[in-house]
């Protein structure tokens, strides 16, 4: 398989897996993946596949404007703003993963909501977030270009939460992000769970927390990708290469 025939396979695999871990909600909500050459190229996911049925050749390669340059089928509005937009901001992001999946959403909808660092898993993602206030549907350029904004300023920042809205996950391969898109809504369950029981959260002490965080920077991407092919051979999702 070539470059980007892999790059198909991850990005499809990532939106079955997606559906299968119940991320997805309805046919909303979008991945894309910068194709590699000198060209501004992405890979994105059609309006009205559902998740579940996503094949390689589903995707569409869109240029940098938005206009479908190969595959059938249209993008959704929202991803065409957000994506094209996020990728330029953080050009480290070759992958963009959108999602409103539920225990993370959960915690854009919260006064105050955010993920603390009372947890192993919550660790990882210490310093690697950001915040982002809510501003409607991102059906124009300016939206697009305010939630870019937050990634802009931000060049270390890889999750953002959308307030009243989902998150946005960027990283360098489709392996790398889809680990990181995994462990957020795990760890946000683990906090709503954890407060659920009306008891205070026990935060991990600073001292503590910053020899976590760089343990688990050390084995972060190796282990991303691992766990992503473990997730391609358990899901049977080679798409027959």
């Amino acid at each position: 398989m070539d470059t980007i025939d892999i790059l198909r396979r991850d990005l499809a695999a990532a939106f079955v897996l997606a559906d299968r871990f119940g991320f997805s909600e309805g046919i909303c909500n979008h991945f894309s993946a910068v194709v590699p050459g000198e060209e501004e190229r992405y890979l994105i996911n059609p309006f009205g596949v559902h998740w579940s049925e996503m094949q390689p050749d589903s995707l569409l390669t869109i240029d940098g404007n938005g206009r479908v340059i190969e595959g059938s089928g249209e993008v959704e509005a929202t991803a065409r703003y957000i994506h094209i937009a996020g990728h330029r901001a953080n050009t480290r992001h070759s992958v963009l993963l959108h999602t409103h999946m539920p225990h993370a959403t959960a915690l854009t909808m919260v006064q105050c909501g955010k993920l603390e660092m009372a947890h192993q898993t919550a660790a990882r993602f210490n310093n690697r977030m950001s915040h982002h206030g809510f501003g409607g549907i991102a059906l124009d350029d300016a939206e697009g270009e305010r939630i870019a904004e937050a990634q802009r300023d931000n060049p270390d920042v890889d999750i953002l939460f959308l307030d009243n809205h989902g998150i946005t996950v960027g990283g360098e391969s489709v392996a790398v992000a889809f680990d990181d898109l995994y462990y957020l809504e795990r760890a946000c369950r683990q906090q709503i769970l954890a407060q659920s029981t009306g008891l205070p959260l026990k935060l991990i002490e600073k001292q503590v927390l910053r020899e976590t965080c760089r343990q688990i920077e050390q084995v972060r991407i190796p282990l991303a990708e691992g766990h992503f092919s473990a997730l391609l051979r358990s899901n049977n999702l080679t798409f027959g290469c």
